[in-house]
């Protein structure tokens, strides 16, 4: 028997739905394994229960799901073979209910309002997640190596304007120099700064019917927005009162909006607090903190040592996580800065440029494309080396392997899903990105127990990539 809940952030009216998207999107996708499927209402609870049959395996798993304030799961096994570890069956069956939940609560989230500041800062409106972003969080979020390839752009103009013993000294120059101020540049280009003079977010979130949220955006600009904003600062942060859901519903009013939100939620959390915690956990100073007001849910570090770090935390990441889930995330984080990620990898990465124009120099000269992609490849799978023990140095410090495991799959759960249903992992492997696939980070967590003691955190951690990888293929 396993039992297990999982938290959500859905209304009341929307627990139904959710069991319904789970129905259809996710048990009637799949009648060759799923069977059995009931639902209904029952002792003031919505229910569905279905049982999961594997042929092949010859196994089989009756599940029940009861929707409440959360859902509350229980498994329970009704054959299997003596020598099959039903366990892991069970654990993937959790794993897909929580990425269709997730799933669910992201439908709900493009008709979500939400509204946060910082105090003592500008306000500005929200930005709501797109493709657009989301591929320029992952190019420039954690150690922020993509923004060390894509200064090689600039080789060109060095090239042309200066020898070669004088470009490459430039560019390596050049590049050092935006290692060294990275702190600083991230910095300027965030939204808030996070002090210990205004360590707190607010945020209030009203889930909305599409048709209310499709209104307020026909009627209300940027502009109109921002003044809305202001308005509930100034009646609320800007003399000492935490703003409240109620507040914002009378200044909607006030511009000819009426909010009918299935749910309203008013958040406080201090950011300051958390990131003061893990790098105390670290031994390292305070880093920086910069904001960014996205709902895109994610964090960044960067910074030439660990005591001149900057840590970059979104306003999707404060909605969807709890505070020990940002903690676990903040302590991967202090991982690349203890670990002085960003200054290994420029090593790294200035290495292969001299390289390149040197001793591969007849090698770049025969295929230039083909050496490339490989050049880029190798130095991206050398930095899920450092990703890897980001999350393993996390686990040891801030102690939560597991809960780190939960704000990974909350936050990842669209990757998650591709790669558990991919019929084959290794294209995962060979992306353009510094991270491992999702997948492999969180069995890695899951498999970890408390407390976790390594002796060389990135030895470790490179084998086990190198095993992931090896797993990939089929082999042993």
């Amino acid at each position: 028997m396993k039992n297990f809940t999982i938290t959500t952030e859905l209304s009341q009216v929307h627990l139904k739905e959710a069991l319904n998207f789970i129905e259809e999107h996710y048990l009637l996708t799949q009648p060759d394994l799923f069977k059995n499927i009931t639902k209904g209402f029952e002792n003031g609870l919505y229910y569905l229960v279905f049982t999961v049959q594997n042929s092949k395996e010859n196994w089989e798993v009756m599940v029940r799901l009861e929707a409440e304030n959360l859902f509350m799961v229980e498994m329970e096994p009704v054959s299997f073979p003596v020598d099959l570890d039903i366990a892991e069956k069970m654990d993937l069956i959790e794993e897909e209910l929580l990425i269709a939940v997730q799933l669910y609560e992201d439908s709900i989230r493009q008709a979500t309002l939400y509204f946060a500041w910082v105090e003592g800062e500008q306000i500005i409106p929200e930005a709501p997640p797109n493709r657009r972003k989301r591929v320029s969080f992952r190019m420039f979020g954690s150690n922020m190596i993509m923004i060390y390839v894509i200064f090689f752009a600039v080789n060109i103009i060095f090239f042309l304007t200066l020898g070669i013993v004088m470009a490459i000294a430039a560019i390596l120059a050049f590049q050092l120099a935006i290692v060294l101020l990275s702190d600083k540049l991230l910095l300027q280009t965030s939204d808030w700064k996070i002090t210990s003079e205004n360590p707190r977010v607010h945020i209030l979130e009203y889930q909305l019917p599409l048709e209310d949220f499709l209104k307020f955006q026909e009627d209300f600009g940027k502009d109109m927005i921002i003044k809305m904003k202001d308005k509930i600062y100034q009646k609320s942060l800007a003399v000492g009162q935490e703003p409240t859901c109620e507040l914002g519903e009378e200044v909607f009013a006030e511009y000819g909006f009426t909010c009918n939100a299935d749910l309203r939620v008013s958040k406080v959390v201090d950011v300051y607090s958390i990131v003061k915690e893990a790098a105390g956990k670290f031994g390292v100073n305070m880093p920086r903190i910069a904001l960014s007001n996205t709902m895109i849910a994610n964090a960044a570090a960067t910074g030439p040592s660990p005591n001149r770090g900057l840590v970059l935390i979104t306003t999707g990441l404060l909605v969807q996580l709890e505070e020990d889930e940002i903690l676990s995330v903040i302590g991967h984080e202090m991982g690349h800065l203890s670990g002085r990620d960003p200054l290994i990898l420029f090593s790294i990465i200035s290495l292969e440029f001299i390289l390149r124009f040197t001793i591969l120099f007849p090698v770049v000269v025969l295929s230039p494309l083909v050496y490339l992609i490989v050049a880029l490849g190798v130095i991206f799978f050398i930095a899920k080396f450092f990703e890897s023990r980001a999350d393993l140095l996390s686990a040891m410090k801030i102690g939560q392997p597991k809960v780190l495991a939960e704000a990974l799959r909350k936050i990842g759960y669209h990757r998650l899903h591709a790669e558990r249903i991919s019929p084959t992992r290794f294209p995962t492997w060979l992306n353009f990105d510094p991270h491992p696939p999702i997948y492999f980070r969180i069995d890695r967590l899951e498999k970890m127990k408390t407390p976790v003691n390594v002796k060389d955190p990135l030895l470790k951690s490179a084998i086990d990539v190198v095993q992931g990888f090896k797993h990939s293929l089929g082999l042993k």
